[in-house]
């Protein structure tokens, strides 16, 4: 881990702490049901989202429209993700559907990379992944509550949470990618998170009612929008400017950990010995990877070396220039997968563009 990266560990680390709240508080709302709670925190919370990035996504509207493709895409996984979350808590309990939803994002991330943009996770990262499912699992086996004898409804909650990490893998995947090809982080999480809670409005008008009923279930609404979702994803999205989509998604294998123990401490829900060793595991897990690299330096070295070699051929091939000419050899069109199609090279996540001046307060990227 190097320093320019620290802050963005921390930042993520607190989001999944936050987010870690939500299964615990979604028990002060009984009458309401898992789609309800779900569509109300990420769509009033995706909508705030776009609402403080309005004059960054009007700034940034030509590098978003020959993306809208992969904006949409965004989206729709963030559509899927908090009603396929909270139906997975609801049918399989607060404990195997938070860890598999959460255990499962972080592969569902590394193959995105791999495939998509070709990078080769090096072993530390693989051990993070490992170590992280292990204490998942381990979460998992300690029973928070009675069984419930219903293995159906276990086994449906079980493939909603893998529905679920999947669809958190891509729309973190989405979102750094849009910042990694010159989109401000703004601008990128107001656009994926802003379309995607308007077509979460729907779900809620529908199903919200129960919300309404009384004085804790609208608290606890409000609650699941404006701190986990709004300030959570403010958060998060701070974070991708800083690491890659890879590590955020296995750093947030700590959210079901602060479930459990907030599982414990709150609503007085007992954990076994194997509960408390699935949070050390997750533990040891979020210290690899802040400890480690997340890709292969020899992938990283053998990149670097191709790039050198690409410019000497082109050095080697550009017009010879005058003795005391001012002008450089021409550089090398940038063809890496983060680099801008209409620009051909971009400046590193996080920072400005050359001739636009860096924003750094929370929501202007």
């Amino acid at each position: 881990m190097t320093r320019s990266s620290l802050p963005g560990v921390l930042a993520v680390t607190l989001t999944a702490v936050l987010w870690g709240t939500t299964g615990t508080a979604a028990t002060f709302a009984p009458e309401a049901g898992p789609l309800a709670i779900g569509a109300a925190a990420l769509g009033i919370g995706g909508i705030l989202q776009a609402a403080i990035a309005v004059p960054e996504l009007r700034r940034s509207r030509d590098a978003l429209r020959p993306r809208r493709g992969l904006v949409l895409v965004g989206a729709l996984a963030v559509f899927a993700y908090p009603l396929a979350f909270y139906s997975s808590m609801h049918l399989a309990g607060v404990a195997i559907g938070s860890v598999v939803s959460l255990a499962s994002a972080p592969l569902a991330s590394g193959a995105l990379e791999r495939l998509v943009e070709g990078k080769v996770l090096s072993r530390w990262w693989l051990l993070a992944a490992g170590l992280g499912i292990t204490g998942g699992l381990l979460l998992c086996v300690s029973a928070f509550d009675e069984p419930t004898g219903d293995p159906w409804a276990t086994l449906s909650g079980t493939a909603l949470g893998l529905v679920a990490g999947a669809s958190y893998a891509l729309y973190s995947w989405v979102t750094h990618r849009l910042m990694s090809t010159g989109v401000s982080r703004a601008a990128a999480m107001g656009a994926v998170f802003g379309l995607g809670g308007t077509l979460l409005l729907p779900v809620l008008l529908l199903t919200g009612a129960p919300l309404l009923v009384s004085a804790p279930a609208a608290l606890t609404a409000g609650y699941m929008a404006l701190v986990p979702m709004f300030l959570g994803y403010l958060l998060f999205g701070y974070g991708l400017t800083r690491i890659s989509a890879s590590a955020a998604t296995t750093i947030t294998l700590v959210e079901p950990a602060v479930a459990a123990v907030l599982a414990v401490l709150i609503v007085g829900e007992r954990l076994s010995i194997a509960g408390w060793a699935g949070l050390a595991v997750v533990s040891a897990a979020l210290l690899v990877l802040a400890l480690a690299p997340a890709h292969s330096r020899s992938a990283a070295h053998s990149r670097s070396v191709a790039h050198s070699r690409s410019s000497t051929r082109s050095r080697s091939s550009a017009q010879p220039q005058s003795p005391g000419d001012p002008q450089s050899p021409a550089q090398p069109e940038d063809l890496s997968p983060s680099a801008s199609p209409s620009r051909g090279r971009t400046s590193p996540p996080g920072r400005a563009a050359p001739g636009r001046r860096a924003r750094t307060s929370p929501g202007t990227g």
